[in-house]
């Protein structure tokens, strides 16, 4: 008999979940608005800090859509993204019928690299296209060189729509992810430090730009006694039931955070002793990581692979994954423009995700260091 399967990142109930949910349904409450909304959106403004302003909407994409639509992103414009990332990331740039142009990673925090950032930007000038915007990313929950980033987006003077989707819970400088660029994103999928079983965010620095989002997400309905339409508006808005959800989740967040950061020193501490393998970690201690997902890099030079360990682990009913193929390899993507070398290719090709989620056991540490002492050895 097989053993129960160990996930990647499996959703984590805190228990007080439904009781939230219980209240929709007792209040009669199950509309895309009601009290759950406004006290997950405070409770969310609350942890990331600095007086911001939270919509809380139907998925993270759906957050990217309505962030380019803020950020005034139109047909025919172009869009700076960066390639190492999931295609959340950058889908919503072709719903804008704009154009992406893509950047490679950096080394260190496997994010948008500045140099490759700032001569994609120059060469798009050049070429009669400035960008519109630059989404970059917090992969697996890593922050990105924001201070560097941050100083590129004010010298050309092209906002930031900050994917913080991975990365609720981390910190730059001690400044929450999510707050750092012009409009943050976060998402709330299942797999997700917490989860509202599918949900997003918007985070603004102004009550307006919150205010926009809200509009835009609910169809964008003029204030009239009749349904008017004077912009192209968006069914993007979280249920009260999904936000009642959020509110259990809000009550464990650190909890969650600590046992994800606690599996990244269960790794580290494995790998110490294996020749060939580095764990994806903070560069410094500007970067604190919340570690939604552990990733690990195999040097094929060792004698071992990165595919070879995933089956290993797969054998072993234990879910992992490759990193992410970076969008300008995806065939959906390759016709479009691309800037720096092959450092997101080369992560790809030899990067593992490892199960990570807060809710796994010692059991279950027990049996991943099993299989990995059998491959190593």
């Amino acid at each position: 008999m097989s053993q129960p399967k160990i996930w990647l990142s499996s959703p984590h109930m805190g228990g007080g979940e439904q009781k939230f949910v219980q209240e929709a349904f007792d209040t009669n409450w199950v509309a895309p608005l009601g009290p759950n909304v406004t006290r997950f959106e405070n409770d969310l403004a609350g942890f990331l800090g600095d007086d911001l302003h939270v919509a809380a909407l139907s998925s993270g994409t759906a957050g990217i859509h309505l962030g380019l639509v803020l950020l005034g992103v139109k047909a025919g414009d172009e869009v700076i993204c960066q390639s190492f990332t999931f295609s959340a990331s950058c889908n919503p740039i072709l719903y804008q019928g704009a154009t992406p142009v893509f950047v490679d990673s950096e080394p260190e925090t496997w994010n948008m690299c500045p140099q490759a950032l700032e001569t994609a930007i120059a060469d798009r000038i050049a070429k009669g296209k400035k960008p519109k915007a630059i989404i970059a990313v917090h992969l697996y929950g890593m922050p990105f060189k924001a201070d560097e980033i941050l100083a590129i987006s004010k010298k050309y003077d092209i906002p930031v729509l900050e994917d913080s989707a991975e990365a609720l819970g981390s910190t730059y400088k001690g400044k929450s992810c999510g707050t750092l660029g012009d409009i943050g994103v976060l998402s709330f999928n299942g797999n997700k430090i917490i989860t509202t079983s599918g949900g997003g965010a918007i985070v603004a620095k102004s009550r307006e730009i919150k205010d926009k989002a809200v509009f835009l997400a609910t169809q964008a309905r003029d204030n009239a006694p009749h349904y008017q339409h004077s912009e192209i508006g968006y069914n993007y808005r979280l249920s009260n039931i999904c936000a009642g959800i959020g509110r259990g989740q809000m009550e464990v967040l650190p909890m969650h955070v600590s046992a994800r950061q606690a599996m990244h020193r269960f790794y580290k501490n494995y790998f110490a002793g294996v020749k060939g393998v580095s764990v994806f970690s903070e560069p410094g201690p500007d970067y604190v990581s919340n570690h939604w997902l552990s990733a690990i890099v195999v040097d094929p030079a060792s004698g071992k692979d990165r595919e070879s360990l995933r089956l290993a682990l797969e054998a072993a009913n234990i879910e992992s994954r490759p990193l992410w193929k970076p969008m300008h390899l995806q065939p959906i993507f390759e016709k479009y423009p691309y800037y720096g070398g092959k450092v997101c290719e080369e992560l790809f090709n030899n990067g593992l995700c490892l199960p990570s989620g807060s809710n796994l056991s010692d059991a279950d540490r027990d049996r991943i260091k099993l299989t990995f002492d059998a491959f190593f050895s």
